[in-house]
């Protein structure tokens, strides 16, 4: 009776590649940073007159306690500018990035909750929402050229959304994880 592939032993080797290498490659792009981009305004003025901001809100050791750490920043309503009780801020998106700048997961702010963005799945769905977020980056240049500071916003935070998928190549599989919803039994 011949052995299933699951019952058999994995080779030294592939142990090697998925277990043991990939820890100190991921330890040295860590801690990751946390950020909130937004906008901000002073208290008695209105939407219009207010600008964008991002705020780096801390570090964590790991993904996971970096997903935590952001929402519950966020459910709290402890994202703030600095010191000044006239300056309000707007967060919009969470930004989760590496040491070395890297995107690992982003997400939009909606209620007091942050909905974290799936990511790209490929190169080439990663060119497609380059190409988009592009198109919507020239609407708001040009929006921004005939005086509409609004419009201009909009269409950078929409383009914000868009990019908020494109995780680094190296945090894919790791983001996609974090995301999944588990299945019922």
């Amino acid at each position: 009776m011949p052995l299933s592939r699951q019952a058999a032993f994995a080779p030294i080797g592939e142990i090697v590649a998925r277990q043991v290498l990939p820890r100190p490659h991921h330890a040295r792009r860590l801690p990751l940073r946390i950020s909130c981009i937004g906008t901000a305004r002073y208290d008695g003025l209105g939407d219009p007159d207010g600008f964008d901001r991002t705020i780096v809100i801390g570090e964590c050791p790991s993904p996971e306690d970096a997903m935590i750490f952001a929402s519950q920043r966020v459910a709290r309503g402890e994202v703030r500018i600095g010191s000044d009780d006239t300056l309000r801020s707007r967060p919009r998106i969470m930004v989760i990035q590496d040491n070395d700048q890297r995107l690992v997961l982003a997400g939009e702010v909606r209620a007091g909750i942050v909905l974290w963005r799936q990511p790209v799945g490929s190169d080439a769905e990663a060119r497609r929402v380059v190409i988009k977020a592009s198109r919507l980056r020239g609407m708001a240049f040009a929006a921004s050229g005939h005086g509409d500071a609004a419009s201009a916003r909009d269409h950078r935070y929409r383009a914000c959304l868009l990019e908020a998928r494109l995780v680094d190549p190296f945090w894919r599989e790791t983001a996609a994880e974090l995301l999944q919803v588990p299945q019922a039994a």
